[in-house]
């Protein structure tokens, strides 16, 4: 596990959320709308009328597009998370857990763990030194 895929774990739970809730207004507004015209017929002689409706080919595909995004940042979250919590030394595992899931900053965990700013940052550096 590197430290850049650690450091996107928040970008990409915060674009999860987008994609879900993208999905959920995916008809709210006008973006998948369509408009065209026809010639009616009605009267015997072509006028021409304009029409309008849902591009329901457009919103499956985006649904699909949100779907499988969402399916896999949700993997690499999972990943993530696992690495964590494999770590053996506790007070890494929890400084990592705090720092990359919960997004608390460095002085925010040292409060937490009782240790000092400076200490906290060591232990992160140190631990992908190691790796």
């Amino acid at each position: 596990m590197t430290k850049k895929l650690l450091e996107e774990y928040k970008s990409k739970k915060a674009e999860i959320h987008e994609l879900e809730q993208g999905l959920l207004h995916l008809n709210d507004n006008n973006a998948m709308m369509i408009s065209d015209t026809i010639l009616n017929y009605n009267s015997g002689y072509p006028v021409p009328e304009s029409v309008t409706g849902v591009d329901w080919d457009k919103v499956y595909r985006t649904e699909s597009i949100y779907k499988k995004k969402i399916e896999t940042l949700s993997r690499e979250c999972a990943e993530v998370e696992e690495f964590i919590e494999s770590i053996s030394d506790s007070i890494t595992r929890r400084i990592f857990r705090m720092y990359y899931v919960n997004g608390l900053s460095q002085s925010a965990i040292a409060r937490r763990v009782h240790m000092s700013q400076t200490a906290v940052s060591k232990k992160i550096s140190h631990f992908f030194k190691m790796e």
